[in-house]
């Protein structure tokens, strides 16, 4: 989900949903753990800001349980649209799922919880973001984001082509108005948007996991579109590593990591 300000770097709709499936299965145990961290309890309302085909929704959904709610938001139609029929399949009857960007949200401090994960590196404004998610929330509740840190990646043996996809991932989210290294930086927007009892925890995926490995060569596939338009890679150079990248994604005896992963919480001081 992107600001008009701002272009989403990763390809969306049906393709994008692919994507997010991996990407949930390796970050749900983090993704839950921190869920617990911040105490996300039964009857919560929450919001699921940039939630895409609604994985994190569907966590909060079991977690808050029939009397809590949980409302979604994304810009990314057909994805809410998988979302919703996700979401009957389950037979949670708590979720709804809206279009919206984040500076769409009503400043009503209705929320127990506003949580982001993914959203914030690729908006031009952050800052203001954190303050959207901040207003949505109720004195004494809690607003937490997971975003990327950009840095500490690795893999085993050498490969040219996880090398050229590492270097050119934060040249295409420059492009797009992100910062790919904007994880470091939630504690301090966090406390200049006045939350209190800030909180923050690292986490980096690596290994031989096949979901961990396919995800860095889909996140790479994912933003083909974006690195051409931006002119920093032709059609045909892209291809090509991208086929490499998948080749050695696939091999038994490769290693990689993904980026750094930063958890940050705050409440929101009473009024």
């Amino acid at each position: 989900m992107a600001t008009s300000a701002s272009v989403y770097i990763i390809r969306g709709g049906v393709a994008g949903r692919q994507r997010l499936r991996v990407l949930s299965r390796v970050m749900a145990p983090m993704t839950v753990a921190f869920l617990e961290r911040i105490g996300v309890a039964p009857g919560a309302r929450c919001l699921d800001a940039g939630c895409g085909g609604g994985d994190v929704s569907l966590a909060l959904a079991l977690m808050v349980g029939p009397s809590g709610a949980v409302v979604g938001v994304d810009l990314d139609d057909i994805k809410l649209q998988i979302a919703r029929h996700e979401a009957a399949d389950a037979g949670l009857r708590n979720v709804e799922y809206h279009r919206a960007g984040i500076d769409e949200l009503d400043a009503d401090g209705t929320f127990d919880v506003a949580y982001a994960r993914f959203l914030l590196s690729h908006l031009p404004d952050p800052a203001a973001a954190v303050r959207r998610l901040a207003d949505a929330v109720r004195p004494g509740g809690v607003v937490a984001v997971q975003d990327i840190d950009y840095v500490g990646g690795f893999c085993h043996p050498p490969s040219a082509a996880y090398d050229f996809a590492w270097d050119l991932y934060p040249r295409v989210a420059a492009f797009g108005g992100g910062d790919a290294e904007l994880g470091r930086r939630l504690p301090a927007l966090f406390a200049e948007a006045g939350l209190e009892q800030i909180g923050v925890h690292v986490e980096q995926p690596a290994g031989g996991d096949p979901d961990v490995k396919l995800l860095s060569a889909l996140t790479f596939e994912s933003i083909a579109d974006a690195a051409v338009a931006a002119g920093l890679v032709d059609c045909g150079e892209i291809d090509e590593r991208m086929h490499e990248l998948h080749s050695f994604a696939a091999r038994d005896d490769s290693l990689l990591s993904l980026p750094r992963m930063v958890q940050a919480w705050g409440r929101v001081p009473a009024r």
